[in-house]
């Protein structure tokens, strides 16, 4: 039996269900309730196994005690890590002034993974994960999670694995909340969309997903607020690849574009297969969250996607496809004297109407146009709606790289936090 003892219950109302609103952010189940008739005592009878966890979801509830997150990340790489970096360097601020109490309690990698009992050390954690012999079990690394005494527990997937993604509709349902850059969660096969949806909806756990579009661009949200408001999509465009972005922006005709492909490559711009990022996959995806989110029910086969890879390279060996990426030079060296002889420039472009036409591929933009001035890795996305239809809205900023898309997951997890009732 938990108990909500107090003189000021008495008359004010919105305690109870502060009371039950905070048992039930945090999976609690009420099995009986029971109210004193003076109004000072609210009672609930819960399983044993959950009081801490109750204790502390109410205490949190009531602003008592700081809102303790239990944070489980795969991936710890590149994003994943810097990503680390930026909670340890903000995590005891957030806990003394904003009441957000966040503790990485699972770790995981490829081949092995580490649970811990205790808070893990933000700063230190490189080294018992290394030496960690458990091997990957993501089942138990949920339910790690999931039976913490911690109130509220989110996985925050930085990988870009189909499977894992392929969990994540698993992970909402079992009461766990997902922050992720993985875009083949959302941009699956739509049955898998759909059911990320529905079991988001049906647990009450929250999918955050800001930074599978634009890196730490507020892109996904600004679509989501301009739908809400009762505004109207008429088209939305943009380049949305900071790879295709940095090569493009830089491209010049003199050098060889394959060997701007390897040294992109060489500084990891790209992918470790260039054709993930050349073929417009990468780029469909994108375009496909965002016709999801407009409220389209559209599959990866409906994007018309012009790869800039030739059709004999596409499925070979990747130590095959770079001993040939010279084949590329010709046909982009030829696209690029035609756009500067019509005072263009080349840009890698997504497109999307209201009729849910959508299409990636490479064009001629004026170089008066917002496309042409963007400069490295910028992403630009233009939203053409019934408000703003003679002047579009346009978002643009860095759309690659591990910091700014670390600050997104981050600014994901803060976001996550407030919905389940920290102090804004």
């Amino acid at each position: 039996i938990v108990a909500a003892i107090g003189d000021a219950m008495a008359g004010h109302p919105g305690v109870a269900a502060r009371l039950f609103g905070a048992l039930a952010n945090a999976s609690v189940n009420v099995r009986a309730i029971a109210q004193d008739p003076s109004e000072r005592n609210i009672s609930v009878v819960i399983d044993a196994a959950e009081t801490r966890r109750a204790v502390r979801a109410i205490h949190a509830g009531f602003y008592l005690s700081p809102q303790t997150l239990a944070i489980g990340l795969i991936g710890p790489g590149t994003v994943g890590s810097v990503l680390l970096e930026q909670l340890a360097e903000q995590v005891e601020s957030l806990r003394s002034g904003a009441g957000i109490d966040l503790r990485l309690m699972a770790l995981s990698r490829s081949s092995t993974m580490l649970l811990s009992e205790s808070a893990i050390a933000l700063d230190h954690w490189r080294e018992p994960l290394e030496s960690s012999a458990q091997p990957v079990d993501l089942q138990q690394f949920a339910d790690h999670l999931r039976h913490s005494h911690l109130p509220h527990a989110v996985i925050i997937d930085c990988t870009a694995d189909d499977a894992m993604a392929a969990r994540h509709a698993d992970w909402l349902a079992q009461g766990l909340h997902v922050v992720t850059p993985n875009k083949k969660g959302n941009a699956g096969d739509l049955a898998r969309y759909q059911a990320i949806i529905e079991a988001s909806q049906s647990s009450g756990s929250h999918y955050l997903y800001e930074t599978t579009v634009g890196a730490g661009l507020p892109v996904i949200s600004t679509l989501r607020d301009l739908r809400q408001t009762g505004d109207r999509i008429r088209s939305i465009c943009g380049v949305l690849s900071g790879t295709l972005s940095y090569l493009f922006n830089r491209y010049d005709g003199r050098t060889l574009f394959s060997e701007m492909v390897l040294e992109a490559r060489a500084s990891r711009y790209t992918e470790p297969d260039p054709r993930d990022d050349l073929s417009g996959m990468d780029v469909a995806r994108k375009l496909l969250i965002l016709a999801r989110e407009a409220g389209m029910s559209l599959a990866i086969e409906d994007v018309n996607i012009h790869s800039l890879v030739p059709e004999p390279l596409r499925d070979c060996a990747s130590d095959a496809f770079l001993q040939a990426l010279t084949q590329l030079d010709e046909p982009i060296y030829k696209r690029y004297k035609q756009a500067r002889q019509q005072g263009c420039v080349l840009r890698y472009v997504a497109r999307l109407d209201a009729q849910g036409l959508a299409s990636v591929g490479l064009e001629e933009v004026s170089d008066q146009h917002a496309f042409a001035h963007i400069q490295l890795t910028d992403n630009v996305i233009e939203f053409v709606t019934d408000r703003y239809a003679d002047n579009p809205m346009i978002i643009r900023g860095p759309g690659a790289g591990p910091a700014v898309t670390a600050a997104g997951l981050f600014a994901d997890l803060l976001r996550l936090a407030s919905m389940i009732g920290a102090p804004r």
